[in-house]
């Protein structure tokens, strides 16, 4: 039977850190009363024959606050990008001038703004299970190595303890990531 390989704490640091790097993406998608570029991210748009993120067929700006810009390099794709704007579920509605699309961003009703911070909290909440996930993929390692006499059962509580400190840090990084979303969705 193979050995365990050794623990490293850095590992499972990482794998927590995309925890909150995804959480940071998740919520660069979620629109506050800002016109931000991220908004339009998720956004596919079925242009020659294949769906295409929308960056790959038009730049986009914002010129003002509350002012998308989407300047589509191809004629042939403009409506496209608009069907995919529109469908996309955000609230949006593009104005076609041209190659370009204007897109204002309407101010958000008290009722929205409670929703997306709910959103927001389901977001942060699957992050923190996804940090505590890694945390228990952590501390079964270190059992196993325990069990299989790769440390002493010092170094295991050692390790564990280090292990409870970086998920407690994360934890507390997501909840911060989501207080300020929650902040800047509410602010009016």
């Amino acid at each position: 039977m193979a050995a365990s390989p050794p623990f490293k704490l850095d590992d499972y640091n990482k794998r927590m850190d995309g925890a909150i790097t995804a959480l940071q993406h998740e919520f660069g998608g979620l629109r506050t009363g800002r016109a931000s570029a991220s908004l339009l991210d998720p956004i596919m748009v079925d242009a020659y024959g294949a769906s295409s993120p929308l960056t790959s067929v038009a730049s986009v700006s914002v010129p003002e606050a509350r002012m998308i810009s989407v300047n589509v390099w191809d004629k042939g794709v403009v409506s496209a990008v608009d069907k995919a704007i529109r469908s996309a579920n955000l609230g949006l509605n593009p104005i076609v001038d041209g190659q370009t699309l204007r897109i204002p961003i309407p101010p958000l009703t008290g009722e929205r703004r409670t929703e997306l911070a709910k959103i927001a909290g389901k977001y942060a909440e699957q992050q923190r299970i996804a940090v505590r996930n890694i945390r228990r993929d952590a501390m079964e390692h270190l059992k196993k190595l325990e069990k299989d006499h790769g440390i002493s059962e010092d170094e295991h509580k050692k390790h564990g303890a280090e292990v409870q400190k970086a998920t407690d840090d994360h934890i507390k990084k997501i909840d911060d990531e989501f207080r300020h979303k929650e902040q800047e969705i509410m602010q009016v």
